[in-house]
């Protein structure tokens, strides 16, 4: 099993903070909201108790991604350039309908390249994708 620690998206979070006071080694710091990750143990009790789900358990360090076949990657960059494509020719449009389409396909396009695991600057395959 992965050694983890606790991590906040201070976006998510209500400030509701109960999540911060069930900390056995006191990791969490309740006038700053910051968890001290060298004095989490990885229990995730704050991560159950967050009422907004703003902790979340990361590990320390991520396992070695499976590689991607040619055709894999392939369809992913031909699905990435239909998306851009389609963000460019949203510009043409005008109103809510644009910012929409363009945002929706900005969404999409993100989520394939992280689905498909390319989002995570330590790995190896975003090096060989990028390059």
């Amino acid at each position: 099993m992965l050694k983890k620690y606790a991590v906040r998206n201070i976006r998510l979070c209500t400030k509701d903070c109960l999540c911060l006071y069930v900390c056995p080694t006191g990791a969490t710091d309740t006038e700053n909201s910051i968890i001290d990750i060298t004095k989490c143990l990885g229990c995730g009790d704050c991560a159950e108790a967050c009422p907004s789900g703003a902790i979340s358990m990361v590990p320390f360090e991520y396992p070695n991604q499976q590689e991607k076949t040619d055709e894999v990657v392939s369809s992913l960059k031909s699905l990435a350039i239909s998306k851009s494509k389609q963000e460019s020719i949203a510009i043409g449009l005008t109103g809510t309908l644009f910012k929409a389409f363009q945002i929706s396909n900005h969404i999409q396009t993100e989520d394939l390249i992280r689905e498909a695991g390319y989002m995570l600057p330590q790995s190896e395959n975003t090096l060989v994708f990028l390059n």
